[in-house]
This record gives structure tokens, C-alpha cells and sequence, in this order.
């Protein structure tokens, strides 16, 4: 069962774009009247939490045009089926990720690999945790879409996908290119249970399928004009993206 949705959960970023902190985890809410997108739904069991998000936006679910995935683990796809079930919303990704949320194969962290580390501080309340939150649940996506074609989507806010792989194959990031605003989802967060640096950064290791390709979406992130940075774990950042994704290589060839 999810917590309550707390007023702080939901922070105003700007031009109708929210970023609401669900248990471990974000989703970023943009409006466009009585329209909105998702990126990314939280773990399965923040399905409830996620319902109140958009409620205390003034949105039904049946308003969200499209659910787009930053990528297919479970603590960002954790509520998508349901809502294209329920609803009908089309849930969208890069095309490499599509058969990752039909779980043709499954790129997560394994149990052995978290136990392998759980002598690092703050890994075992963090992996009771994703449990409690459906983090190991066999979770997918039946009928998950590619982008239409390149470039804006035809959605509220024409978010522009930044194709960021290494945390998985088909990890996207998104830009609001009129306002300066990044989504990271997990290819840069600005904190995690599991780690004890603050600030823009990678993931820890064990998290991302190819390390290698991960420091090079760095590279990418380093290329982007925003000052605003939205990641999959930790709050907003406000600063350049090419700073932003400084500091983070500069932490992970520590």
C-alpha cells in the first residue's frame, strides 16, 4: 500500500510542468489545459499515489494523452498498463526499449547483485523497500509503442526525445526545448537511497546494464541547452545541464 501524497510531493517547475516525488522514485506531469502527459508512473504500488498526483492537478486519468517511459524498469513503468488498460493511454518509448517492456528480457539489477553489495550503506533498507514497493513484480507493458517519428512529439509540451543509453539499451531523456527543461529519468538523478553523494550523478554501477554507455550519454547530457535538470531519483536541479553532467562523470571515474 503507497503512502498519502504529501503537498510537498509536487514541486511547480514552470510553463505547467510538475515534478512529484513518489516513493524512491519521480514522474513529471505536464499540462496542457485540461490535457496532460506522464513520463514514467513510479513502482506498481504507487498507482494510488500517482491517481492523487493528478488529481490535485485537476486532471482525470482519462486526460493523460500518453504515458512516455524514460525506460522499462520497474519503479518507472510501475503503473502504466493499468492506465492503458483502464483508459486506453498509449504508453511511448525509444524502439530499442519496447521489447525490454514486454519483458522480453529484463535488464533490473539482480537479487544477487544487491546482495553482492549490501554491505555498501543504505542498499538493504533500499532493496526491502523496492519489494514492499513492487520492485521485483513481473511488470509489463503488452502493447508499448516507439516514438511516432523524429523529432517534437505531438503531445503536450512536444517534449523531444534524447535517446541516453546504458542504464538500459533504450533509456530516453527528454527536452522541453522552449523552457530549458531536461528529464534525465536514471541516465543523471541527483540522488538515490543507495548512494551518499548529493548532487547530479550516475547511479551506482550495479544499476546500469552498460557503465561504458552510460558515461557516454553523459556526453550527450553535457550537449543539451537546459538549466533545469528533472531526474528519476532526487529533486530538481537547477543549474546547466553541461555542468550537471560534469559533475556527474567526474563522481563515477572516482
Amino acid at each position: 500500500m503507497s503512502r498519502q501524497l504529501r503537498a510537498d510531493d509536487i514541486v511547480h517547475i514552470g510553463d505547467d510542468v510538475h515534478l512529484v516525488s513518489g516513493s524512491n522514485t519521480n514522474w513529471v506531469i505536464v499540462k496542457d489545459g485540461a490535457d496532460a502527459i506522464l513520463v514514467d508512473s513510479g513502482y506498481p504500488n504507487d498507482h494510488d499515489l500517482l491517481m492523487a498526483s493528478l488529481d490535485a492537478l485537476g486532471l482525470k486519468p482519462e486526460s493523460v494523452r500518453a504515458i512516455l517511459v524514460t525506460h522499462a524498469h520497474n519503479d518507472h513503468i510501475g503503473a502504466a498498463e493499468r492506465l492503458r488498460l483502464a483508459y486506453g493511454t498509449p504508453v511511448l518509448m525509444h524502439e530499442e526499449e519496447v521489447p525490454h517492456a514486454r519483458r522480453e528480457y529484463l535488464h533490473q539489477v539482480s537479487v544477487r547483485q544487491v546482495l553482492t553489495h549490501a554491505w555498501r550503506p543504505g542498499v538493504l533498507p533500499w532493496a526491502v523497500h523496492a519489494i514492499r514497493a513492487g520492485g521485483t513484480a513481473h511488470i509489463t507493458v503488452t502493447e508499448p509503442a516507439p516514438f511516432p517519428a523524429p523529432g517534437p512529439l505531438d503531445l503536450p509540451g512536444a517534449l523531444v526525445p534524447v535517446h541516453t543509453p546504458g542504464h538500459t539499451a533504450g533509456h530516453c531523456a527528454y527536452l522541453l526545448a522552449g523552457s530549458g527543461i531536461l528529464i534525465s529519468g536514471d541516465a543523471l538523478v541527483t540522488a538515490h537511497p543507495t548512494s551518499r553523494i548529493n548532487g547530479p550523478q550516475l547511479l551506482p554501477a550495479m544499476f546500469d546494464t552498460d557503465r561504458s554507455a552510460a558515461l557516454c550519454s553523459l556526453d550527450i547530457l553535457e550537449g543539451i541547452d537546459a538549466d533545469v535538470i528533472l531526474p528519476g531519483h532526487g529533486p530538481a536541479h537547477r543549474g546547466s545541464a553541461k555542468q550537471a553532467a560534469a559533475r556527474a562523470w567526474e563522481h563515477a571515474v572516482r
